[in-house]
C-alpha cells in the first residue's frame, strides 16, 4: 500500500485494488494549564499556534505603522514571551503557523473598501504604496506586500524550516486563504492565538476559528495592540465570554514543566 496524503494524520493508503481510508488517530498528549474563565486541558497532538502579523510593517520602528505616527512599542511586547514559548511548543510537535499580512503586488486581492480603511482620503501611504525615505531598511518597501521586507517576520522572532507560512489580506486570516485547509490536513482542533493587533486581526481570526468549530485559546502576553486600553479589555472580555479561553505563556510553560517524565 502506498501512502497518499500531505500529512500523517490525514492520509489514505492505496494500491491497484484497494483504497484504505482508515486514518490512525494520534496519541493524545494532554497539557493542563491555568486559564480563564476556566482552567483547561488541551491535547498537544491536536494543537497548533497561530502567530498573527508579527511582521516588520506592524512591529518594526522602521515599518509602516511607525511611519504614519503609531507608537509600535506595545506591539513589540509579544516578542520576548514568544521567544520562550515557540521552541517549547515545537519540541512537543505543535505546528507553528505564521499568519502575516501579504498583499499581491498588483493589489488585485484588495477591495476599495479595504483600501479605504487605511487611506480614507486617497492621500498618504496606504496598502501597497512604497514607504518614502532612503536610509532605513524599509525605504521603498511597499506596504504589507507579500514576500517583501514589509511582510517579513520582525527581528527577534525566527521561523524554523518546519513552520508554516500563510499570507492573509483581510482582518481575518480565514477569509480567502488556505488556513482552514492546512489546519484540517494537520488534524488540528485546538488553536493557540498570538500576535497583533489583538483587538483587530487576532480577534477576528479567533472569532472565525470559533465559528468554524475550533477550540480557541488566546495567549494574552503573546498578544498586544496599539489601540487604547479599553479595546484590549473588551477583547479579553469577549474572548472569555463568547469565543474561548485566555491564558498566558507562563501558564502553558508551567504545564509543560509539570509533565510526567
Amino acid at each position: 500500500m502506498v501512502p497518499l496524503g500531505s500529512t500523517p494524520v490525514n492520509r489514505w493508503r492505496v494500491c491497484r485494488e484497494t483504497v484504505d481510508m482508515v486514518r490512525p488517530p494520534p496519541t493524545p498528549y494532554p497539557l493542563a494549564a491555568k486559564a480563564e474563565p476556566q482552567n483547561i486541558v488541551i491535547d498537544l497532538a491536536r494543537t497548533a499556534i497561530v502567530v498573527i502579523d508579527m511582521q516588520n510593517d506592524f512591529c518594526s520602528p522602521h515599518g509602516w505603522l511607525s511611519h504614519i505616527g503609531v507608537d509600535v512599542t506595545p506591539v513589540r511586547t509579544p516578542i520576548a514571551p514568544l521567544q520562550a514559548l515557540l521552541p517549547r511548543l515545537r519540541g512537543k510537535g505543535v505546528p507553528v503557523l505564521w499568519l502575516n499580512w501579504g498583499n499581491r503586488p498588483d493589489r488585485l486581492n484588495l477591495s476599495p473598501s479595504l483600501l479605504h480603511v487605511y487611506k480614507p482620503t486617497g492621500e498618504g501611504v496606504g496598502l501597497g504604496d512604497p514607504l518614502p525615505g532612503s536610509a532605513s531598511p524599509a525605504a521603498g518597501a511597499r506596504v504589507l506586500e507579500r514576500d517583501s521586507w514589509a511582510a517579513a517576520i520582525v527581528d527577534g522572532l525566527t521561523a524554523e524550516p518546519a513552520d508554516i507560512h500563510v499570507a492573509k489580506y483581510r482582518i481575518s486570516g480565514f477569509w480567502d486563504t488556505e488556513l482552514d485547509s492546512i489546519l484540517r490536513n494537520l488534524g488540528v482542533t485546538t488553536l493557540l492565538f498570538a500576535g497583533v493587533n489583538v483587538d483587530q486581526c487576532v480577534l477576528c481570526t479567533l472569532q472565525d476559528a470559533n465559528f468554524l468549530g475550533y477550540d480557541c485559546i488566546l495567549v494574552s502576553d503573546c498578544s498586544a495592540t496599539t489601540s487604547p486600553s479599553y479595546c484590549l479589555e473588551a477583547t479579553l472580555y469577549n474572548v472569555k465570554q463568547c469565543f474561548g479561553f485566555v491564558t498566558t505563556s507562563d501558564h502553558l510553560l508551567n504545564g509543560l514543566h509539570s509533565e510526567r517524565p
